[in-house]
């Protein structure tokens, strides 16, 4: 307390200028001594005053907003008018100051008195657009009343005397309230805040701000404040139908400033765009439209600044992602200092149907004619591999059991899954369906899933996009979009990695899957014809493949027999493969020798078909004449190596026929029923089985015996 008694007596009782310390209820706590000479109080009085008794314009809220104002900046520096203690007022500049003492703030006012040139240029400089306002007090201890002159000219009368209670109310349209308030403030002391229309035509709008002053508990002064605020009230007006004139545009109207933010927009953004109030209102300009850049928006606001408007086509995204075209006018407003723009943007997809159908047109047209190019790539690929797919030989009964299957699938788009050993020929079964389908003009692509890089296996059934990985260098197409109408055959189907099954699996029940590195979902109609040499239920038990995915295959079973089990096809089949590979060699073959016949009727071809036509190519190397006779091209050994391991018959029968049983799931009868597959009646297969001491556990553990061995 020394310290600061020092300085006032040293420093702030010695300036020419008026000092005051306020606290934050307003109240003074210190006046130096030039405030208490032209103020015309004592140092006594000075602190039972608050702010509201030296300056009638303040309110409660505008002494906290100026309190916030200060404590926000730091110091602020305003012009006011001041009323002495005799009633006279005069104009300073205010320097106001956040100093801290004793742990509590104050408000340090340092005020110089404004000359009268200076004070009315101020005045004009900073209130053009503020309604003009009047102070007034009135003590009803003797009735006398200060009216400032704006006060008097804001009711056109000269006459301070108007400003009574009494008189005042009669200058309102509903007098009765302007009474009401006067007398609950004179009685019960309370302030009022209000707003009046006059009686003139047209009206015009008061503010009225009283509050009482007291002396102990009663009222002994009324101190107020008039505004005239009607050209505010009109401007109120004025935006208000400006609004709704924005709000009923069809165009959509957007007000916003050069930092992006979103200041008003008209109602037909809701409904166009499909954001609703709440969103728009946080969102700003770079959110609502994703293609918007930095870049885009500086040179956008420069072209606002130097040329005052901005015109340009753009396209404009919804908030579900559809677009639309449309032409945007931009005008440049400046206000306060700060750059604005108000942007009128009009739907021209009308406009714009054409161009935009022809472009789709053009997009379609370029997708064709890649796809078409993709699809002659590959059939290329298949003609030049130069396999034969168009005819299927046999004369044995039972293998025309397995293509009546065959006829009875091709007409649908049934998904087959075809079982058999290696060699059997199950991609010409394949082809066989396909042909014979109603797809039979669309694509048969064909994918061997064991021959495949398990890394680019993805890659290769559902295509990538340019930069998916490592590699990556352009766009490509996978099979099944190749294959989109038609058919994909996927042979060695037990070989696709575990991973990949779900994908596959997506397709087989949507119809879609996505490729590497793309964003959009591609839809397709594709049938899908699986093969494969392996045991895919062992696999099931196993976890190598999944359960959903297996049945969802094995909707139309085809089990292509092994060629042991239709040795009659073998002349025929011989025959066919001597006749090719004689052409392709420039030999003289015309039929096999009735002793090579025999051998390889005798032989079990392990190898199936494959093998029969491996050795066919291998015996027309090797022998020469035009009748294709036994040599050391039949493999004796093996043949001699089978017959020293004979098995009972018996056995050998009860084997095949749990092998055929565990192949149709133990199904005994109908179409694809063991008895059909064996050419025998259900009941004599029934016989059969219970003779043997076959049933299905047994059989069970007897086949995985046997596997075993």
């Amino acid at each position: 307390m020394e310290s600061f008694r020092y300085v006032k007596e040293l420093v702030l009782e010695k300036l020419p200028y008026e000092v005051i310390w306020l606290n934050s209820s307003g109240n003074l706590v210190y006046a130096n001594e030039k405030f208490c000479r032209v103020m015309g109080y004592s140092k006594a009085e000075v602190t039972t005053l608050s702010i509201r008794d030296i300056n009638i314009t303040v309110t409660s809220e505008s002494w906290d907003s100026h309190w916030d104002e200060v404590v926000r900046n730091g110091c602020v520096n305003f012009p006011v008018i001041h009323k002495t203690k005799s009633g006279k007022f005069y104009n300073l500049e205010i320097f106001a100051q956040l100093i801290s003492y004793n742990n509590e703030e104050f408000i340090c006012g340092v005020g110089s008195e404004i000359t009268e040139a200076s004070f009315y240029k101020n005045v004009i400089d900073n209130t053009k657009d503020i309604g003009s306002v009047g102070g007034w007090e009135l003590n009803l201890q003797d009735g006398s009343i200060i009216v400032t002159s704006c006060a008097l000219n804001i009711f056109h009368t000269l006459d301070s005397n108007d400003f009574l209670p009494s008189n005042i109310k009669h200058q309102f349209d509903d007098r009765q309230k302007v009474d009401d308030l006067f007398t609950q403030l004179i009685e019960n002391g309370i302030a009022f805040d209000e707003i009046f229309e006059t009686k003139e035509s047209p009206p015009r709008y008061i503010r009225a701000i009283a509050k009482p002053i007291l002396k102990g508990h009663e009222v002994f002064k009324i101190s107020g404040v008039y505004q005239d605020i009607t050209e505010i009230k009109q401007k109120e007006n004025d935006l208000t139908l400006y609004k709704t004139i924005i709000d009923n545009a069809q165009d959509l109207i957007y007000v916003y400033n050069d930092k992006a933010d979103l200041l008003h927009y008209s109602e037909s953004l809701v409904e166009k765009l499909g954001f609703t109030k709440q969103e728009l209102d946080r969102l700003n300009m770079f959110e609502i439209d994703p293609s918007l850049t930095p870049g885009f928006w500086k040179g956008h606001f420069k072209e606002l600044r130097e040329k005052g408007s901005h015109r340009l086509e753009w396209i404009i995204t919804r908030k579900d992602g559809t677009k639309f075209p449309a032409d945007i006018t931009a005008s440049h407003l400046k206000y306060y200092g700060e750059d604005f723009s108000c942007a009128v943007v009009r739907d021209i997809t009308a406009r714009k149907k054409h161009d935009l159908e022809l472009y789709e047109a053009l997009e379609e047209i370029k997708s064709l004619k890649e796809r078409l190019e993709n699809e002659n790539e590959y059939l290329q690929e298949e003609i030049s591999k130069n396999f034969n797919y168009n005819n299927i030989l046999y004369s044995s009964a039972s293998y025309k059991k397995v293509l009546t299957q065959v006829d009875q699938v091709a007409a649908t788009d049934t998904t087959v899954l075809i079982t058999g050993e290696s060699g059997t020929g199950k991609e010409l079964l394949a082809s066989a369906i396909h042909s014979n389908s109603r797809r039979k003009n669309r694509p048969l692509i064909k994918i061997n899933c064991a021959t495949l890089p398990k890394e680019l296996m993805e890659s290769e059934l559902f295509g990538h996009k340019k930069g998916a990985f490592t590699g990556a260098m352009a766009n490509k197409m996978g099979k099944f979009s190749l294959a989109d109408g038609g058919t994909i055959f996927l042979d060695e189907i037990g070989e696709l990695p575990v991973d990949l099954q779900p994908k596959l699996l997506r397709v087989l029940q949507e119809g879609e899957f996505d490729e590497l590195g793309g964003t959009k979902t591609i839809k397709v109609d594709v049938r899908i014809i699986a093969a494969t040499n392996r045991d895919l239920k062992e696999m099931m038990r196993e976890g190598l493949f999944r359960e959903d995915l297996y049945y969802r295959l094995n909707v139309f079973p085809i089990y292509n027999i092994p060629l042991r089990a239709r040795k009659d096809d073998i002349p025929l089949l011989a025959q066919y493969f001597l006749e090719k590979y004689s052409a392709k060699a420039g030999k003289s073959f015309k039929r096999l020798a009735t002793k090579t016949i025999e051998c390889l009727m005798n032989y079990n071809f392990p190898g199936n078909i494959r093998e029969l036509e491996n050795l066919i190519e291998r015996a027309v190397i090797v022998e020469n004449g035009s009748t294709l006779g036994p040599g050391n091209w039949i493999p004796k050994n093996e043949i001699s190596a089978f017959k020293t391991d004979f098995q009972p018959f018996e056995e050998k029968q009860r084997e095949y026929i749990i092998e055929v049983l565990e192949h149709t799931n133990w199904r005994i009868s109908g179409p694809n029923g063991a008895a059909a597959i064996l050419e025998m009646k259900d009941k004599t297969l029934f016989a059969k089985m219970k003779r043997l001491g076959i049933e299905k556990q047994v059989g069970l553990k007897s086949l995985s015996n046997h596997r075993n061995n």
